[in-house]
């Protein structure tokens, strides 16, 4: 009896058929027989499908057995579905968190985003810091808070998150900065800095986890991580407040500026400087050729990228929107810092206005929000997309590889998803709202914030009692 064309064929010209099947097909074939079965569901396959359809998929989540890059596949699948749907309650659970009886002034996630998908267990878990002087976690999936700090001697200002580490870290309006715990809530430490607290970051460089905060009287304060030991103080925008503090994608570089002066430049400046216990006279940095700059942000996959915005002239409402690629030069004497323009161009605004969201994506793909607009530019000035979804201001943005989300005023969030046009440039299409609520009780939405399968809000209360949206979407 002759053996079928299926019998004779090895296991690697299998394989190799079945690089050129989509996942749908490729899990058909798994059902014919035994030796497709084996071909279908090898590790390398599904591996290339989960990397081909997202290259930010943390692969150290990801078992190396033969099942879990299928089954990520199709589980990560399905959620995107759901969230690119959001058009009824069979794709995601909507609750309100309660607690606060402030304004909530900070909200961060606490677990790390890469969910493994492989589990099929989800645990989203955030933090928020209140003006009632108490920082909150809470479970998404479960709906409820898990912990709440005794209250403060000050309301709280400034919250963020190290969920590598398990770590929450709060400064009030005195200046005190405290680690927590963010499993339990316990304090692990306290550093009182004696200045207005605008801005905090974190970054780990050489296995060594360090805090800088941008002051309102234009210092910058370099603490270790977590004990809150000083390492550098350094004086930088000559006593004006530091409003944007950036550190790049590959935790080298810090970017800060200040939006009350256009005569002051933005600074530049690496982090290994910060992290090493120098006489704080010998910290400097360097000038961007950027006066008036009040916005900027660094592109993801371009560690050195940086997007800047500029007031224009003083007679009219256009902004510059110039691309920096920072470049370390080494010269006889010193390591020096270069600024390379790589973009620019100019975006006409509606009035003089400094509250521009601006993010990125990728290496040249520009977002920004004003007023009720959501306008996508390439670095070069490109205009990709364009949306007038809202009928009041954005007021906070959340950007990831797979969507766009923003806040507004108007008590909704609107859900934008990636695509990729014929040209390769992205481009985003406009998907559903999700809605927060009645303005009887209600002044809007502040800031928002998702991974991969929840989407947070802040609702601002007319009584001051700050709430939380969540939105848990379906398996």
């Amino acid at each position: 009896m002759e053996s079928s064309p299926a019998a004779v064929l090895t296991p690697d010209c299998l394989i190799h058929i079945f690089t050129h099947l989509e996942p749908d097909d490729l899990k058909r074939a798994s059902q014919v027989n035994k030796a497709w079965k084996e071909a279908a569901e090898t590790p390398w396959l599904w591996r290339r499908l989960c990397l081909e359809r997202w290259i930010f998929c943390n692969l150290s989540n990801t078992d190396s057995g033969i099942q879990s890059w299928k089954k990520y596949y199709f589980h990560r699948s399905k959620t995107e579905q759901h969230m690119a749907s959001g058009c009824s309650m069979a794709d995601y659970t909507c609750t309100t968190l309660r607690g606060h009886s402030g304004n909530i002034v900070g909200l961060q996630y606490l677990s790390n985003p890469d969910h493994q998908f492989d589990t099929g267990i989800w645990k989203s878990l955030v933090c928020t810091a209140s003006g009632d002087c108490t920082v909150r976690a809470w479970s998404i999936q479960e709906g409820k808070q898990l912990w709440s700090t005794p209250v403060q001697e000050e309301p709280l200002v400034k919250l963020i998150t190290v969920p590598q580490q398990d770590l929450v870290i709060s400064a009030d309006s005195k200046g005190k900065i405290k680690v927590w715990n963010g499993r339990t809530g316990d304090e692990l430490a306290v550093s009182a800095t004696l200045s207005t607290v605008r801005n905090l970051v974190t970054y780990n460089m050489d296995n060594r986890l360090c805090l800088t905060v941008g002051t309102g009287g234009g210092a910058l304060i370099t603490l270790t991580i977590p004990n809150l030991r000083q390492i550098s103080h350094l004086s930088l925008m000559d006593a004006h407040a530091i409003d944007f503090l950036l550190v790049s994608p590959d935790q080298q570089w810090i970017i800060a500026g200040t939006k009350e002066s256009n005569h002051v430049s933005a600074k530049v400046l690496r982090t290994e400087c910060l992290m090493n216990s120098l006489d704080n006279d010998r910290l400097t940095a360097d000038d961007l050729p950027l006066n008036g700059c009040f916005a900027a942000c660094w592109l993801p996959k371009k560690s050195s990228r940086v997007v800047t915005i500029m007031h224009g002239n003083t007679m009219s409402s256009e902004i510059s929107i110039i691309t920096l690629d920072i470049i370390l030069q080494k010269t006889k004497c010193k390591l020096e810092i270069r600024a390379e323009q790589v973009g620019n161009f100019t975006y006409k605004v509606a009035g003089w206005n400094n509250d521009i969201l601006l993010e990125g994506r990728g290496i040249n793909t520009i977002i920004l929000a004003q007023g009720t607009e959501l306008k996508l530019f390439s670095t070069d000035g490109i205009h990709l997309a364009g949306f007038c979804d809202h009928k009041e201001i954005i007021s906070g943005i959340s950007v990831d590889p797979f969507r766009v989300v923003t806040a507004s005023m108007d008590l909704s969030l609107r859900v934008y998803t990636w695509k990729r046009q014929p040209n390769k440039c992205l481009s985003l299409e406009s998907n559903y709202h999700l809605l927060g609520g009645s303005h009887l009780r209600s002044r809007g939405f502040g800031s928002v914030v998702c991974d991969y399968v929840s989407i947070v809000g802040v609702v601002q209360s007319k009584d001051g009692k700050d709430v939380l949206k969540a939105y848990c979407f379906n398996l």
